[in-house]
């Protein structure tokens, strides 16, 4: 599934991408976060993360830097 979802991420900044204004808020962009969120915690995780990202990108928000966590900060 994790490939599935960076295929699909990849296909979206090649294929569809280009073709819309840039608009992005956040470094790094939602897209770049995505494919870092999923390579590091996996499908579900890094899915929930860039599903969390990209509601979060809305005209009321702030934008900025914002990088995808590092794992050592997620301890149980």
């Amino acid at each position: 599934m994790k490939y599935v979802l960076i295929a699909l991420i990849k296909f979206y900044r090649s294929a569809i991408s280009p073709y819309t204004r840039a608009h992005c808020k956040y470094i790094p962009t939602c897209s770049q976060y995505g494919l870092e969120a999923i390579e590091r915690f996996g499908a579900l995780k890094g899915g929930a993360l860039t599903l969390w990202r990209i509601m979060r990108c809305n005209p009321f928000s702030s934008g900025g830097y914002d990088p995808v966590p590092d794992k050592k900060l997620n301890r149980k």
